[in-house]
């Protein structure tokens, strides 16, 4: 069994950095693997050296050329299963393999609310064209059964996995809480806060800077960290968050730190990690947290309550709610003992369920059924 990896960029992401974790653990599997990209991006050098073959192969105008090129890679490399993580890379692959009997999987990481007309028409065709498509929750295959009335025993569920061995924990927390905080010029005892998440069309940061303001008026001393980057496509999102902080007079408490590539190491300097969001499928940098140890809080929104175990992990305050969200901010900080016992145990269930190791388990498991079914 070969398993071809394609992608669109290599640009820095959740997905991407799950999929990179994924080919570093899988060069050490039973089986091989290849990957194929379209587009260059931040994290190419380091994909090319995760211990799996890469192939740089750009699409033109002239897409038949692309899909030549694809086949006769697969065949050159006796491909027998694709895993796509887009649509168009799905239908580019069924495109290229027709006749061959390779076999296509199609990984959803988003929704599809964008999708109308003829996009809407060639995902149900895609959804129903694959071997098998996976979801990263129950709510998410749900939604994406219901509206397209797919084939039950096609569709898998398959949570998204967290490396942990990059979260640092207790050993060296000190240090790096202390080099941290002079980065940014904070006092050392100083309450320290943050999200985690491009600004992009699936995140609320605006909410959590409504939270800020309310916070910051009931007399609360905080810092509040924004790791994220601004999408050129959707200025709007970051720029709004930024000019409502200079409005509200946070200028001084709240930065906007951009892109890092050292998020496990400033989630494990947080007091508390503040998200919300507007159609998360999963959420890897919530995860991420409960796992560092941190306390979390993050909005009610279905696929939350479902990786949280209903808020056993975290605690849910209500979606665009920033009143709750400082009710039960108060509250933590009256009980913080507490709270952190509980992160103590949700971290342990928590990379009990969505580790890596897990994950990978779970792919293989799928890519070794679909083999068995000629």
């Amino acid at each position: 069994m070969k398993v071809a990896y394609l992608f669109g960029s290599l640009n820095r992401g959740g997905t991407e950095t799950l999929l990179l974790d994924v080919c570093r653990l899988l060069s050490k599997e039973e089986f091989e693997a290849i990957g194929v990209y379209r587009k260059k991006g931040q994290l190419e050098e380091a994909f090319i050296q995760s211990g799996i073959p890469f192939y740089f192969l750009p699409v033109t105008k002239n897409y038949m050329a692309y899909l030549i090129g694809l086949r006769k890679l697969f065949i050159k490399q006796q491909v027998t299963i694709v895993h796509a993580q887009q649509p168009l890379d799905a239908l580019l692959a069924y495109c290229a393999t027709l006749f061959t009997g390779i076999k296509i999987i199609l990984t959803l990481h988003g929704f599809d609310f964008r999708s109308n007309g003829h996009r809407s028409l060639l995902l149900s065709f895609i959804l129903k064209s694959t071997n098998a498509n996976i979801y990263v929750s129950n709510y998410q295959r749900k939604y994406y059964s219901d509206r397209y009335g797919l084939q039950t025993d096609k569709q898998v569920v398959l949570y998204n996995g967290i490396d942990s061995s990059k979260i640092e924990l207790s050993a060296s927390r000190l240090s790096k809480y202390i080099a941290f905080r002079d980065e940014l010029e904070l006092p050392e005892n100083l309450l320290l806060l943050g999200m985690v998440g491009n600004f992009n069309e699936v995140r609320d940061q605006l909410t959590v800077c409504r939270f800020l303001d309310l916070l910051n008026k009931e007399g609360v001393d905080f810092r509040f960290v924004f790791v994220g980057k601004r999408i050129e496509s959707l200025p709007d999102r970051y720029d709004r968050c930024v000019d409502y902080c200079k409005e509200k007079g946070l200028e001084q408490k709240v930065f906007f730190l951009g892109g890092r590539n050292d998020v496990p190491e400033i989630l494990t300097q947080l007091d508390a990690f503040i998200y919300s969001t507007e159609h998360d499928t999963f959420g890897i940098a919530v995860v991420e947290a409960i796992m560092a140890g941190v306390p979390v809080f993050v909005n009610d929104w279905e696929v939350m309550k479902e990786i949280t175990a209903n808020g056993e992990y975290a605690t849910l305050y209500k979606t665009k709610d920033e009143k709750d969200l400082v009710r039960e901010f108060m509250l933590f900080l009256q009980n913080r003992e507490a709270y952190i016992l509980r992160t103590k145990k949700s971290a342990q269930l928590v990379h009990n369920r969505y580790s890596i190791d897990m994950h990978i388990e779970n792919l293989k498991n799928i890519y070794f059924s679909l083999n068995t079914h000629r």
